[in-house]
């Protein structure tokens, strides 16, 4: 019993080797491997986490977004990967014994599943409408699926010239545009991002201003900026109010001495550009500014008295320079010396008469005193000298349509110094014809300066600036009868060199 027992023994352990032995090549392994890239550029991803589901072995890519499982067990898996900022990939995979299964894995930003804003959409002004103002309000909206925050860009061009005015980063969903120009038509677009998906733009709409009031005044304002900026307006006489006042020159350039010609229907002006004081020309919405002179540019002691003056016809100007006057076309061209001072003065202002037979200048010296007002002809000879080596400041040339009057104003308290500070400024009218000198400034406050000086249209007023003469009191524009100087009008507040054509 005891031989058949142990030969029983034998058998069954090698029948349980055989069957173990069996088993172990039925289950055998296999290799996993493969990449981990962001999609659509396939940039590698370094630390990605690769898990292998149902056995949970992880490893993690390497500085190419390489990974590998060298020993996985035959099966079925779901690999899946990882990764701060990316939504987690998953892939299958089936491992055959001795074989190598590649996996790769592009993975999107985590932001990937999120929903650009809705199309902006324009609401006001309407789209196509008309007679809008200078000032407007923009009105638009659009929202976001996942409320993200979102950012507007707004962009306006117009009808009349390249210029493209753009505002970023609003937050809001209106916006106040300002200094737009009359009867120009203008169009309008919103692009919305909510710094996620790529910026969804809205259509484009339009809108037309109203149409422009044919401003006749013209002057000059300071800004907080210490700039000069031009404005255009009318007078309302029956109401005694001023009205339509337009902004026709930027901020952020200082130009001044505004001089409309009614032939040309330009303004002419200065501005500073380059470290110099040019001539320029705009429309009378302030559009298409165009630079006159360039090789010889507006110069003297005190830029602020400068003056220049149109051809009737609004061909030419004539502008000073130290101690010379040049005749320039208004396209720029032309250029010539008509004028220069035997003594060396500088010639700080001048006028052209109508029929372009006299010119009137005001020389000075260096500190902008000993100064003098005569009229010369073409050629350069002198006709008449209306103020001879005065001792306080003078300025405001101004001839009359006929050539018989010649306005201008002079400082009697015959004070000096060096900021060119007045006390007493009256406003005369010099008669041509007789030699004979008439003071118009009578009526005006004690203590107060009246100066820039101009003819009405119909000169039957002038037109002049009136301010306190402690040197920081704030100008006025005012008119007054050119005959005895009476009347005395307040036209524009906190202005200063004026035109009225």
């Amino acid at each position: 019993m005891k031989i058949r027992f142990n030969i029983f023994l034998i058998i069954t352990l090698g029948l349980f080797i055989s069957c173990s032995e069996d088993t172990v090549n039925l289950v055998g392994v296999g290799t996993i491997s493969g990449r981990v890239v962001e999609a659509n550029n396939f940039t590698p991803i370094e630390n990605a986490k690769v898990t292998l589901t149902p056995s949970n072995n992880a490893v993690f890519s390497d500085a190419e977004g390489y990974f590998t499982f060298p020993d996985a067990q035959v099966g079925d898996y779901s690999v899946s990967a990882t990764k701060e900022g990316f939504l987690t990939g998953y892939e299958a995979a089936s491992i055959i014994v001795g074989l190598e299964v590649n996996v790769i894995f592009e993975m999107e930003v985590e932001t990937a599943l999120n929903r650009p804003p809705t199309t902006p959409e324009l609401i006001t002004p309407v789209d196509g409408s008309e007679d809008q103002e200078l000032e407007l309000e923009l009105v638009w909206q659009s929202t976001d699926p996942e409320r993200d925050d979102l950012m507007y860009r707004l962009e306006i061009k117009n009808d009349y010239d390249n210029d493209i005015y753009k505002v970023e980063s609003i937050i809001d969903t209106t916006f106040v545009v300002s200094n737009l120009k009359y009867g120009r038509k203008y169009f309008w677009q919103i692009i919305v991002s909510d710094a996620i998906n790529p910026e969804v733009l809205s259509a484009v709409n339009t809108f037309k201003t109203k149409v422009n009031p044919e401003n006749r005044f013209f002057y000059v304002k300071k800004e907080t900026n210490s700039n000069n900026v031009i404005y255009s307006a009318n007078y309302n006489d029956s109401d005694n109010l001023s009205e339509n006042e337009v902004q026709l020159t930027k901020e952020n350039q200082n130009s001044w001495r505004p001089r409309k010609n009614q032939a040309s229907n330009l303004i002419a002006f200065l501005l500073t550009a380059n470290n110099e004081t040019h001539l320029f020309t705009m429309w009378q919405d302030g559009s298409n500014v165009k630079q006159v002179t360039s090789t010889v540019p507006i110069a003297g002691i005190n830029l602020n008295e400068i003056d220049f003056a149109w051809s009737s016809n609004g061909d030419r100007l004539l502008y000073p320079y130290y101690n010379k006057l040049y005749v320039i076309n208004k396209d720029g061209s032309g250029l010539k010396q008509i004028y220069e001072t035997l003594d060396g003065s500088y010639i700080t202002e001048c006028d052209w008469s109508n029929d372009e037979s006299l010119i009137a200048i005001k020389t000075n010296d260096i500190t902008g005193y000993d100064s003098s007002i005569k009229t010369i002809d073409m050629s350069g000879n002198v006709i008449d000298i209306v103020v001879a080596n005065s001792i306080g400041a003078i300025g405001g040339l101004n001839f009359s349509i006929d050539n018989k009057l010649l306005l201008y104003t002079y400082d009697i308290s015959d004070y000096q110094n060096s900021n060119y500070r007045q006390l007493d400024s009256h406003v005369f009218l010099y008669n041509l014809i007789k030699s004979t000198t008439t003071d118009l400034s009578s009526g005006k406050i004690a203590g107060s300066n009246d100066f820039d000086v101009r003819f009405s249209p119909n000169e039957a007023k002038v037109i002049f600036v009136n301010a306190s003469n402690d040197g920081v009191s704030i100008p006025s524009i005012y008119s007054m009868d050119v005959n005895d100087g009476n009347a005395r009008t307040l036209l524009f507040s906190n202005a200063t060199m004026p035109d009225w054509e």
